[in-house]
């Protein structure tokens, strides 16, 4: 206990400390992940490959349908490790741009890399969309782990032993006053302290329909804005993307849903996975 309150105090030092620009390169190594202490006590999860695929989380294997969000996944963690960022936000315009699946996939991708942990939280409390994705139903909901009600380790549930997923089992009408409660950062430097994951994902609700995203952006490092192709506008994306700089970095723009793939895209997936 002494050790995580240690880590939780140097945890919020660093934080406080933090400005927007980016921080020093981490040239330390990664530790590898194991399957014992506090990752251990979470209840394994095994998702339907069927139902993911359904869903368009492609990512759980390597296959040509990943390949996109494979490019993606590496070009984030590259950013991230250099600049030493740990916590990216995934937000968009408005709703249907597809950051659920998004947000999924990368974290199904970075769980393939054996010697990283992931942790992937859905905070779109509103309209939570992960569980769904994944074929799971949650016993609780993100509103009673930050606030305290079940602890992170009763309510979190783990794939592969370095994959921990923080989903909701219903909707939140107002989350605004938990996402801004002082609590809610204490607990998330808890979950930091005490996981240590190399990247954490939160599932953010769109930036111009509520408040939710601005209250959750000043806790992360960076963010990912999705726009949909032949639906968002672009005066839409500018705003966007203008006040997600104003609280965190922006790590980049995503085009969803972009229908011209070019055919050479299948050359590397033409024998067996």
């Amino acid at each position: 206990m002494e050790k995580l309150q240690k880590a939780l105090q140097k945890a919020r030092e660093s934080r406080e400390g933090q400005a927007l620009d980016a921080r020093p390169a981490v040239t330390a190594a990664r530790a590898p992940v194991s399957t014992e202490g506090p990752w251990a006590e979470l209840a394994p999860f095994t998702p339907d490959p069927a139902v993911l695929h359904r869903h368009r989380i492609f990512s759980y294997i390597a296959q040509k349908e990943a390949a996109p969000f494979d490019v993606l996944r590496t070009k984030v963690f590259l950013a991230m490790r250099q600049n030493g960022w740990t916590r990216l936000a995934i937000t968009s315009p408005e709703q249907g741009c597809g950051k659920s699946t998004v947000a999924c996939n990368l974290a199904f991708g970075l769980s393939r890399q054996t010697q990283t942990r992931t942790m992937l939280l859905d905070l779109d409390m509103r309209r939570p969309g992960v569980a769904a994705l994944l074929g799971c139903r949650p016993q609780h909901n993100m509103r009673d782990m930050l606030t305290g009600q079940v602890s992170p380790q009763d309510h979190m549930l783990c794939v592969n032993g370095n994959l921990a997923l923080a989903m909701s089992g219903g909707s939140t009408a107002d989350p605004t006053d938990i996402l801004t409660a002082r609590q809610t950062g204490e607990v998330l430097d808890t979950l930091q302290a005490r996981y240590a994951p190399h990247v954490m994902i939160f599932d953010l609700g769109p930036m111009l329909q509520t408040d939710d995203a601005r209250a959750v952006l000043k806790y992360v490092d960076c963010a990912l804005v999705l726009a949909k192709a032949e639906q968002t506008r672009a005066s839409h994306l500018d705003t966007c993307e203008r006040e997600v700089g104003q609280l965190t970095n922006v790590l980049g723009v995503v085009l969803n849903d972009c229908r011209h793939v070019e055919a050479e895209a299948d050359y590397y997936y033409q024998g067996e996975v």
